[in-house]
């Protein structure tokens, strides 16, 4: 069974696949889960800290799944974690927008005011920029012979797709999905 956190945030979740952030209503998000307004505010504090809560949660799915990629059997770690960031970015908004710094209209946003980023509740989201860096390290960790800079450039190439989208793109295996596996495979064979 969910816990109570858990649970708010699956309702919030379902809110906002229903309406943008902004109509998202703490009263409405309690009774998607079936819980007290107090709960959801003893919770998260604020809004705002129900806000960071969605977001470290859609960043650490993310990860988990940039960890199953490098656990994966296969000969191209840094290629499968590329395509993961790829099908993620493009699944997911949140996803997409803690990757890129791009918020798209009607999503919850990190607080940007000094001091906010430590809501009650749990850890603050990640910027792109750490974001980043945290899954080129692991990258790199998991790629005896391949640098940490060769993996970000092969997880920079991917989330270019994701900024830029390939012209006709829209298949589950997309041509965007080809050129980042044929781009990868020369710079991680490169070896420094």
């Amino acid at each position: 069974m969910p816990t109570a956190r858990e649970a708010l945030l699956d309702a919030a979740r379902r809110a906002l696949a229903d309406r943008p952030w902004h109509a998202v209503r703490m009263v409405d998000v309690a009774a998607l889960a079936d819980v007290s307004r107090q709960t959801l505010y003893n919770e998260f504090g604020t809004r705002g800290g129900l806000a960071e809560a969605l977001l470290r949660r859609a960043a650490d799915g993310y990860l988990a799944g940039v960890d199953r990629a490098l656990t994966a059997p296969v000969p191209d770690r840094p290629a499968a974690v590329a395509l993961w960031s790829l099908r993620a970015a493009r699944q997911d908004a949140l996803v997409r927008a803690l990757l890129t710094g791009h918020w798209a209209e009607g999503l919850p946003r990190p607080d940007p005011r000094p001091g906010s980023r430590g809501r009650p509740g749990g850890r603050p989201s990640p910027r792109p920029e750490e974001l980043l860096a945290l899954v080129r390290d692991r990258m790199a960790a998991a790629s005896p012979g391949v640098a940490a800079g060769r993996c970000e450039i092969v997880l920079r190439l991917a989330l270019s797709c994701v900024i830029a989208p390939v012209p006709g793109d829209d298949a589950a295996d997309s041509r965007a999905l080809r050129l980042v596996r044929e781009a990868v495979r020369p710079v991680i064979r490169e070896r420094v």
